[in-house]
């Protein structure tokens, strides 16, 4: 297994690890710093984002893309973002509604690729998915530290308008992709 598919494997591992950090509750102080089970979770999604930046540059700097790296580096990222989205909604600091817009533009856009695929088509990410991608963590990593309620409409705007944004564009892209075949 080459760096990049080891990283993006080090990211999965990491998902279970960061659900469990946060459904343990724990506290204890170190060095007179209190050490909760929330900040150990945050210190863990904070480390598998960054094996996605890692991976990524690996994989291209390397020349290791491979097809395991293009199914499961996006898969990661996708259950990885959503742990978090499900645990803040469960916690209740963010709406149901804005994770069903996350998911149902991400299940669109596999849906598009997938029929693009069959077509003998590749569907590159677009600059605005990426910035999605990077706006949603950084969103996600600051909705972990005490916020007021303004702060955090600011974060769900930003992720619902970079989620649709992006999800637009991949759609006006590529319309031709999704005519029906008569």
């Amino acid at each position: 297994m080459n760096t990049a598919n080891k990283l993006t494997m080090a990211r999965v591992i990491l998902i279970p690890v960061f659900l469990v950090l946060l459904y343990i509750d724990f506290e204890f102080t170190l060095f007179n710093i209190t050490v909760t089970n929330v900040y150990l979770a945050l210190a863990v999604f904070i480390i598998a984002a960054l094996t996605d930046v890692a991976d990524g540059v690996v994989a291209r700097t390397r020349n290791q893309i491979t097809d395991f790296g293009k199914f499961m580096d996006p898969l990661a990222d996708k259950v990885l973002t959503f742990a978090a989205m499900l645990w803040f909604v469960e916690i209740g600091i963010m709406p149901a509604w804005l994770v069903l817009i996350v998911i149902i533009r991400e299940f669109m856009v596999t849906g598009m690729r997938l029929v693009a695929v069959a077509k003998g088509r590749v569907i590159a990410a677009t600059m605005s998915g990426k910035i999605k991608t990077v706006v949603t963590i950084l969103c996600l990593i600051v909705m972990f530290l005490p916020l007021s309620l303004w702060m955090l409409i600011v974060c769900w705007v930003l992720i619902g308008v970079t989620t649709v944004v992006s999800g637009v564009e991949y759609f006006v892209k590529n319309r031709d992709i999704m005519k029906l075949d008569m």
